[in-house]
């Protein structure tokens, strides 16, 4: 059958999407709020926990009415969704088709966290928990290390330190008791910046630290050149014969773990159909396992696998990770932002923003289709963040009057953490304060109205009044969570990631190949062999000439240590 009809009908569903913008483009968010009392409970969604679940996991929530929509935007983006054929591609990521065209793969992290599956991934996948469980029991149990010190890049290190950092306060009686027998403590590794190793290493013990090394290949230049700094920086502290037992690896290579030096037992498998930024999920969370325990690492996988249902059995129009994407797509390529920022309401979240960057930006930022033909749409948008209430005395001020909008999601959980409990309601009034500032502002009059309540004089109210006036309709989602807790996290992960499939459907790239992190690589090898002097093939004046500039630094900075040594 020709793919054309398909086409077509995708092309006019985009083109409707279009037309429709253009009728409602003039109506503030503002006046859309007042003109419908029951606009929260139109355009807000909750997954109620399974019934799998403990009694104590309530789900997750989500409010998207204060994006610039309608029902009627609902419906054309729905029908975009039936266009491009979202429902297939679902039934395809969980049938385990190659949905990665490019390297004829499949993506089936999904399999990872659902721990009742009967096919042959789900045995691997059972199997090598109950190998991490034994590990990580003896590891504990063990009392030796005090330090594990993770050890990759990318998606081999963005989600256990996510993780670890969301979860490392968790206590079931909400009183936080740390020290070396309860579990080790954690550190992560990822730049092949010497000053990172010196800070992972700095005040650790070589005799009670444990590396984890996580890398598909085995030969990922940064993790194995700070996994080499490793094994030298232990054998200056131990015996030759125990540096071994320091070590820990994931990697779909076994063989060149162990020739590194790695003992069998401490080699755990990470499959080629689980991608770099979905790996969390696989052994690449050993070290959570081993900081969290691994019963609280099940936890989460069994919250994500809550997800994985909801997505996977929940009709578009009733689906989280779908409407998250259909008002991602809506604000990115029908309103034209091209950068959404993500803000945490909670501390412990702070490295969320790196992953979604990396999540998303890896996953869909690509120039060609999964035919190969050039993308006519802009793609993934730029992700950044920082939590709030940091991020209110960062860039707010940039969201609320800054002529270029950007759409902002806002993430919270209810219950309080660690530490003193009256602060989250604090918190909480300042992230609902900030979501309704930016969708409703405040105009001429109502500026002039709080400066005269302030009583200041007519002269200083004219002054005044262009820098107190803000826009508005400024769009923001914002998603709850009743508690942070390993299930809770894993729901809020998977989340995101079927949102950003669902995305790459509807751009129609493939979000599970990652080419252009290859090329940088590639010429790496030749760029370390100029910056020795060595002769390389033809290269831009530019890189050349610096590199000539740190070869000259560095013999300079080699002569004068020469000539501070004393003379033998």
């Amino acid at each position: 059958m020709s793919p054309r009809p398909a086409l077509r009908r995708l092309d006019a569903a985009w083109r409707a999407l279009e037309r429709h913008r253009a009728r409602i483009a003039r109506v503030p968010l503002r006046d859309l709020f007042d003109a419908d009392s029951k606009r929260f409970a139109r355009f807000s969604l909750a997954v109620v926990r399974s019934a799998r679940a403990r009694p104590r996991h309530d789900g997750i929530f989500l409010d998207y009415s204060k994006n610039r929509i309608t029902a009627e935007t609902v419906e054309r983006l729905l029908a975009l969704a039936r266009a491009a054929d979202v429902a297939g591609w679902r039934r395809r990521l969980f049938a385990g088709a190659p949905v990665n065209a490019s390297e004829n793969r499949a993506a089936l992290h999904p399999a990872l966290r659902d721990r009742s599956s009967r096919s042959n991934v789900g045995s691997m996948a059972r199997a090598t928990l109950a190998r991490m469980r034994e590990f990580v029991e003896s590891t504990r149990s063990g009392e030796k290390f005090t330090h594990v010190v993770h050890i990759g890049i990318g998606g081999s290190l963005l989600g256990p330190e996510l993780a670890c950092e969301a979860l490392a306060l968790l206590d079931d009686s909400k009183i936080v008791v740390r020290s070396a027998r309860a579990s080790p403590r954690v550190r992560f590794l990822s730049n092949v910046d010497g000053a990172d190793f010196a800070r992972a290493v700095r005040g650790l013990d070589p005799a009670r630290t444990l590396f984890v090394v996580v890398s598909k290949t085995f030969t990922t230049a940064e993790t194995l050149a700070n996994a080499y700094a490793a094994r030298e920086w232990l054998a200056a502290g131990l015996s030759k014969s125990a540096v071994s037992r320091h070590f820990a690896a994931v990697t779909a290579a076994r063989a060149r773990a162990e020739e590194f030096g790695i003992p069998k037992r401490a080699v755990f498998d990470l499959w080629d159909w689980v991608g770099g930024r979905f790996s969390l999920w696989s052994a690449a969370g050993l070290s959570c396992a081993l900081v969290l325990g691994q019963d609280r690492f099940e936890e989460m996988l069994e919250g994500a696998h809550a997800l994985d249902t909801h997505f996977r059995t929940a009709p578009l129009g009733r689906n989280l990770p779908v409407l998250l994407a259909l008002i991602g797509v809506w604000n990115t390529n029908i309103l034209g932002f091209r950068a959404r920022a993500v803000v945490p309401y909670d501390s412990r979240l702070k490295r969320l923003p790196a992953y979604l960057q990396q999540l998303e930006m890896e996953s869909n930022g690509k120039s060609v289709t999964r035919e190969g033909r050039p993308v006519s749409r802009a793609s993934a948008p730029v992700v950044f963040g920082t939590p709030g209430t940091d991020a209110q005395h960062a860039f707010f001020q940039f969201l609320h009057q800054s002529p270029n909008p950007v759409p902002v999601d806002f993430i919270a959980a209810v219950e309080p953490g660690p530490g003193p409990g009256t602060q989250r309601p604090i918190l909480l009034a300042n992230m609902l304060a900030q979501s309704e500032a930016l969708m409703r502002g405040r105009n001429a009059a109502e500026a002039r109205s709080a400066m005269e309540a302030e009583r200041l004089s007519p002269s200083e109210i004219r002054r005044l009044l262009p820098h107190r006036v803000f826009p508005g309709n400024r769009p923001s989602t914002t998603i709850l969570l009743r508690r942070l807790d390993p299930f809770h996290l894993g729901l809020l992960l998977a989340l995101y990631e079927h949102k950003t499939f669902v995305e790459g459907v509807l751009w129609g790239v493939n979000s599970f190949d990652q080419w252009g992190v290859e090329l940088g690589k590639q010429l790496a090898g030749g760029t370390a062999r100029l910056l020795k002097g060595g002769k390389v093939a033809a290269r831009d004046s530019s890189t050349v000439g610096l590199a000539r500039r740190i070869r000259a630094w560095r013999g300079r900075r080699r002569r004068a240590l020469g000539a501070r040594k004393p003379a033998s």
